[in-house]
């Protein structure tokens, strides 16, 4: 199969491919976002090992998976090992053996290898540190969803593993455009507002998409993945963060009372709403959701970082969340017959912002300012009478602020004379409160462009949706 997108993480995986040096390479992400496809189709028929973790697994049944996959890249008759020392050195023998130029070992799903007192970190350290670490043909790639522990061990670690990571991959969703592309390639033609009412439900997350039918609708495919009787993801919520963090709870937790605070929340009011976790538990929480893509953190317009704002990003836990959890019903066409209802223009809305932020580069560039330096932001002001806010601020080098308004629609957004007058007030308040000197520019973000009129003129430029899936 052809890998779609990936461009920056081929490069690396191709120069450490091409390089005299052993090679470290350590790639995480998000569960289901693709990691082990980006590695078994960039090597193919490379590896000289392969092996994987075992979800839940003991250490014997670890210790007896890594020994079948030896013995078959080998041919050879090595004995179950004792521990993972012993294992270990059969591989050190293996690899001591091949006559390839290159020896490619992937070990895949790292984390679950590491069992209770399985002893197998520290067998790990010194096979790469006293052996491999002078092996200059040896590329050692080593992938994992479990954020905390890839973190732990490999990126932020004190241990025997640390600085000896020579290259470090995260993988991100997909974006719009190599969303399309996964699409097309599976034969499925939908329109753009298809594809992003489609991203808006399950993210640029790889093994979503491939679950989609070509035969169905959008709304069709979600019926039958989430709301029908035996739908495929019911349950992958649940499993998502089982499989990714060893405190399942305290992180869905945190994604659950994110989800129901559109702006997001500090720190401070995470600490409220959790009356359980704060101190050094709460940074590693927030941290690895934000390494997992899950959430975002922000500033506010001339806030300073302490008091930075998280906020939930991830498209399949937001839809989950607001639609699938707790939904006990048992019509299987449920998506369906909710079609174009409130709850569902409400949530459009919303899941369209949150797309958007996920866009910035694609926003900039069709704003012609991509090579400018810019920070992005938001504003919230609460005012006597009533508040105010903007969801994107790009104060660029340049001396100029775009003011950003997202709105999803069906058709051309048409700007109302009520719409205007709130728009225009809502720059003179942010002017006055922030007291910048800045030009400020109205600038509309929409599905499908503006409707021309006479309010239209009082914005400064446009983004569609189309620019949005710009490469």
């Amino acid at each position: 199969m052809e890998l779609i997108g990936r461009k920056t993480e081929v490069n690396l995986l191709e120069n450490s491919l091409e390089s005299n040096l052993p090679e470290l390479i350590v790639v995480y992400g998000r569960r289901r976002v693709g990691k082990t496809f980006l590695i078994r189709q960039f090597f193919k028929d490379k590896f000289v090992f392969y092996t994987t973790g075992i979800y839940q697994g003991t250490k014997q049944e670890q210790l007896s998976f890594f020994n079948r996959q030896l013995n078959a890249y080998a041919s050879g008759a090595y004995p179950l090992a004792k521990d993972w020392f012993e294992a270990f050195d059969q591989l050190k023998h293996h690899l001591s053996h091949c006559k390839s130029k290159n020896k490619v070992v992937f070990i895949d799903e790292l984390p679950w290898m590491d069992t209770p007192r399985g002893r197998f970190l520290k067998a790990f350290e010194i096979f790469w540190n006293s052996w491999g670490s002078s092996r200059s043909d040896l590329k050692l790639v080593v992938c994992g969803s479990a954020s905390s522990w890839m973190t732990n061990k490999f990126l932020k670690g004190k241990g025997g593993l640390y600085g000896r990571m020579t290259r470090n991959i995260p993988l991100a969703p997909f974006s719009l455009s190599e969303t399309e592309k996964l699409l097309e390639k599976q034969g499925i033609r939908w329109n753009r507002r298809q594809i992003l009412d489609c991203y808006m439900t399950f993210g640029g997350i790889p093994y979503y998409l491939n679950l989609l039918q070509k035969n169905l609708s959008l709304d069709q495919n979600i019926d039958a993945l989430l709301f029908a009787p035996s739908a495929q993801l019911k349950n992958e919520y649940d499993f998502l963060f089982q499989s990714l963090f060893s405190q399942a709870e305290t992180y869905r937790a945190v994604v659950e009372i994110l989800a129901k605070k559109s702006v997001g929340l500090s720190r401070q009011e995470i600490v409220s709403s959790l009356k359980q976790l704060d101190g050094g538990g709460l940074t590693v929480v927030l941290e690895d959701l934000c390494r997992c893509d899950f959430i975002r953190k922000y500033s506010a317009f001339g806030k300073k970082e302490r008091e930075s704002i998280f906020q939930l990003t991830d498209m399949f836990s937001l839809f989950y969340l607001r639609f699938v959890k707790g939904y006990n019903g048992k019509d299987p066409n449920h998506w369906v017959n909710m079609m174009d209802s409130p709850l569902q223009n409400t949530w459009r809305g919303y899941a369209f912002e949150q797309v958007c932020l996920l866009h910035i580069p694609q926003i900039k560039k069709a704003l012609g300012i991509n090579g400018i330096q810019s920070d992005i932001s938001s504003w919230h002001y609460k005012g006597a009478k009533e508040g105010a806010q903007i969801d994107m601020i790009i104060d660029r080098r340049d001396q100029t602020i775009n003011l950003c308004e997202m709105k999803y629609s069906s058709a051309e957004y048409e700007i109302t004379k009520n719409y205007n007058e709130k728009i225009l007030q809502r720059r003179e308040l942010f002017r006055k409160q922030s007291k910048t000197r800045k030009a400020l520019h109205l600038t509309m973000i929409t599905t499908h462009g503006l409707l021309q009129n006479k309010y239209s003129g009082d914005i400064q430029s446009e983004v569609t949706m189309d620019n949005l899936f710009e490469g």
